[in-house]
This record gives structure tokens, sequence and C-alpha cells, in this order.
């Protein structure tokens, strides 16, 4: 290893600690002080100033061929080879004459579809982290392991010339795609190397017919899989967690010929407010071998969950098998449902809708939620998001391509398509009430036993979906929001409203063919 290392243009290496047990390196991590212990043996760090990703520093190399595809712009800015090829030499200089952790994981629980990466840090925690969040060879394909794509996590170092370089700060985090290289400087934050493959696997699986995804994925007891899509505080997490399905995934998957298939080797839960009754399996699953990421704790190691005060994005990292009911293969066959869902603070959407093809691809584009605004003498104005694909900092194609993917393979396998709202019915935010966690469950419960399919549906103004005129459980004025508003004619007024915010924000894909014609299932300002 040492001799391969210094082939990778490290200098004087000193120990390397390569593919340690998970023994090993709580040990290493306790030694170095890196941290420190909570009352029931789970290890916590903290990541410094950056306690989140940092998106205004990330960068690809702008050269050919991948500059052909990638979708250049505010998410995937340009760097110059030359700058890059500065700023990888002095992460390499950092990490030279240094004790090193390498770390070996597979990206894909598909065979045809998985990718080789290996990391380089000189932190413990960070190759801790890594094997939490990837899939962990066995001891025979350490033996021959090849790496397809190399991370080097220099952390420690920082750019003192980003002004002169022309770069947004002394923080990097560059991908070059023809080397197969990343480089990580100036940010301790674990989450730039998991969202930083899952950009590259994003840029590979698309360009060979595969549809990568940001989504939850789990799977019945008859083999039925189901796809959750949506944006932070959807319930993406919590309505994918179910009691009488194996969890395949909850954040990352690919879709190839042989079905879905998960990313990773494990869950990168937030766990701000962390409660063991509403949320039992993340709060089971954090003990020895998880990893805990700027949590506040007392002198006994005891972890106060809803202590904000280091950052709101507190969050906990655990192999996948602390879960009890997953998925032990990660894999599974080809959706039967997909659901998108939108927590809409305007009161307008309905609660559940089926979707044509085009309308699923429309609104998988449109990647929408809204978000609550911090409030102000108890008044306050709801935010409309969009992201792209429900993951659009992650897309480094344009988005209509993993768009026209999802079309093509609803088509092929025959899939449903859902939009749910678990967001505010009888007025916006401050006026109506948030949707019921007891009839969203009825909803999803409908889709995925497929008694909505026997349901009588309707036509819903303007946006034009089909929702069901009753439905098991739900209450049935819930089901047209314009039932649920106390003035119809206000509803109809916020309900034009978004409608226009809709058709506003997809004028940006229209810059191709595809993106206009996409546009034809969307509402009409």
């Amino acid at each position: 290893m040492k001799a391969n290392l210094e082939k990778m243009g490290l200098k004087n290496v000193g120990k390397i600690f390569y593919n340690l047990r998970y023994d090993e390196l709580f040990e290493h991590e306790k030694n170095n002080n890196e941290g420190k212990v909570s009352s029931n043996g789970t290890f916590m760090v903290d990541t410094g100033v950056f306690t989140g990703r940092s998106p205004k520093d990330k960068y690809f190399v702008k050269q050919d061929p991948s500059g052909k595809y990638i979708s250049w712009g505010k998410v995937n800015k340009p760097i110059t080879k030359e700058l890059f090829d500065k700023l990888l030499q002095k992460a390499k200089t950092q990490l030279s004459g240094k004790d090193l952790y390498v770390q070996d994981a597979f990206c894909g629980a598909s065979k045809k579809s998985k990718k080789s990466v290996r990391f380089v840090t000189e932190v413990a925690w960070q190759a801790h982290f890594v094997k939490n969040m990837f899939i962990r060879p066995n001891e025979a394909e350490l033996e021959n392991f090849s790496p397809d794509f190399v991370v080097y996590n220099a952390c420690k170092c920082k750019n003192d010339e980003w002004e002169k370089d022309g770069l947004n700060s002394d923080v990097f985090v560059i991908f070059n795609v023809e080397e197969n290289v990343a480089v990580i400087g100036g940010t301790w934050y674990g989450g730039e190397m998991k969202k930083g493959i899952f950009s590259m696997m994003n840029y590979w699986l698309p360009l060979e017919g595969k549809l990568s995804m940001h989504c939850s994925a789990n799977v019945g007891k008859d083999g039925d899989t189901a796809l959750f899509f949506g944006l932070s505080g959807t319930g993406k997490t919590t309505l994918s967690t179910d009691p009488h399905r194996k969890l395949i995934g909850d954040d990352e998957h690919g879709w190839d010929d042989e079905g879905v298939f998960n990313f990773e080797g494990g869950c990168y839960a937030k766990c701000i407010n962390l409660d063991p009754e509403s949320e039992p399996e993340i709060y089971g699953a954090i003990k020895r071998n998880a990893l805990l990421e700027n949590v506040v704790a007392d002198a006994s190691g005891v972890v106060d969950y809803k202590d904000g005060s280091k950052t709101e994005n507190t969050r906990v990292s655990y192999p996948i098998e602390h879960i009890i009911n997953h998925e032990p293969s990660l894999n599974a066959g080809h959706p039967k449902n997909i659901i998108f869902l939108t927590a809409d603070a305007f009161g307008v959407l309905p609660p559940v809708a089926k979707l044509t093809k085009e309308q699923a691809m429309y609104y998988f584009l449109s990647g929408y939620t809204a978000k609550v605004a911090g409030t102000e003498r108890g008044i306050t104005e709801p935010q409309a998001t969009f992201s792209a694909c429900f993951g659009e900092p992650f897309m480094p194609l344009h988005p209509t391509v993993y768009a026209k993917l999802l079309g093509e393979k609803i088509d092929k396998h025959g899939v449903n398509v859902y939009l749910v709202n678990t967001g505010w019915s009888g007025g916006a935010y401050g006026v109506g009430k948030r949707m019921s966690i007891k009839a969203t469950r009825a909803c999803i419960n409908a889709i995925l036993d497929g008694s909505i399919t026997k349901c009588e549906f309707e036509n819903f103004e303007k946006f034009n979906l089909c929702i069901p005129k009753a439905l098991d459980r739900v209450e049935t004025k819930l089901l047209n929001p314009i039932n649920t508003w106390a003035n119809s004619d206000e509803y109809i007024a916020m309900r034009d409203k978004l409608a226009k915010m809709f058709v506003e924000n997809f004028k940006r894909y229209e810059d191709v063919a595809e993106g206009v014609e996409y546009a034809k299932a969307g509402p009409k300002a």
C-alpha cells in the first residue's frame, strides 16, 4: 500500500491504516482525541466551522469529454485543469509525511453498476464515516480491490490564494471526471464525501442509460418496490420507514435493467429533536459503530437531541444493519409505485393525486415543496422551493436527462406515480392545518396496497390532476382542497398564484426541446 500511495504522489507517508475494523477505528478516534464517547458508546465528533455542505465551493474541471455533458451554471461551476492540479498538489503536500487512513468501499449494490472508491484521509473519524455510508467490501473483495475513483480528503489544508484564483473561499471540493479523482480541502464536514460520490454516480449512470435518484426505497413482502422522492421536511424518511416493509435505503438509489439498488451501505439521519417514540428505528440505530456529528452532550456523555446550539443540522451516520427491518441485499425489483412528496405550505395541493407519465416527468423536474419562513409576530409567508429531480445540487447533467430516463422507465415497467401533499390544508400556513400523519399514511397505504386504483377520480382544476372522490380512512372533504377553505375565492387566488410559480420556475428547463415539451404537462398560468 505504501508504494501505491507514493505512486499517487504522496511522499514520506508514515503508517498506513488500511481498511480498519470498527473497533480499531474507535480506538484511533479516542487515542487521537478526535471527539468524545457518548453514554451509550457512540463516538461523537464536531465538524468545525462547517456543519453542512459548502455548495458554493464545489467545482468540476472543465475539459473534454465531460465538459460536453455537464450542465454548467450555479450548481456545476467550472475550474481549470491548471488550478485543479495546483490544489490537488496542495492537498497531497498536506497528506504527505503523515500517518494516513485508507478506506475502500463500493458505491452501488448492483454488480453491473457499482463503482469502487478509495478514500484517503489523515483523520480516523472520516474513515469511519465512509465505512458507515458506503458498501463495505468483504475480505476477498479487498484483496483484489482496484479503485475506479479516488478521493483525497485534506480537510486540514486551505487555499490561501483563493481570491487570486477567482474562487469563492479558501475551501475547495473539486471533481476531475477524466482523471477519476476528487480533492477536498478546508472543510471537515463528512457529508462532502457522501454527496460528492453521489454527484459522480449522477454523472456516470445516466450516460449508461441508468437512472440515478435522490430518494428512499422500500419493498413489501410480495416484492413490490416503492420509491419516495421529497425534499427536506416532506416526510421522505418517516414515510419510507414502515414496519411492514423492508427498507432498501433512505437516500440514494439507482435504477438499471435489473431493478432498484441502494448506492449506500448506511444511513445519514438528521437527529435534531430526535424522539425515541416517534422515530424508534433511528433512535435505536445510534449505538457503537454509529458516528454522531455536532450534537451536544453533558459531562457524562448523555446527548441532548433538542439542543441545536452547534447547528440545527445535527447528524448521525450508521451502517444500515442498525435498522432491523432492512433488505440485506440492498436490491429489489422494478418499482410498482413512485411517490413524490411535497409539503405545500400554501394549502393548495391535494393530499393525493395520480399522475400521468408526462405529469410525472413535469413534477419530477419541478421538485417542489414550500418551506415555512421564520415567524414574526405570528405572521409568515411560505416560500416555494423548487429543486430539479428532488436533488438539484447533486445533478451534473441537464435535469431533462434524468426526467427523460424516468419517463422511459415508467413506460417500460408500467409504474404508477402519485403526488402526495404532506403540507397544509384549509388555508396556507398560519391559517390552515398540517395534514395529519394519519391521513397521509392512509393515502400511502392506499397506494401501496393498490386500493387507490379502484377509486373514482375527478379532475383537480388548473393543475389537471386526477384526485380520488373518496378514499378509505381519509375524510372526503380533504381530498379536494377547495372544500377545506372557508373562502373558495381566496383558495382559487392562492391556487392560481402557486400555478404561476410552477410555470415561472419551469421556464429554466425550456432551453432545450425536451423542456418545452414537458412544460405542456404542467399547470397553466
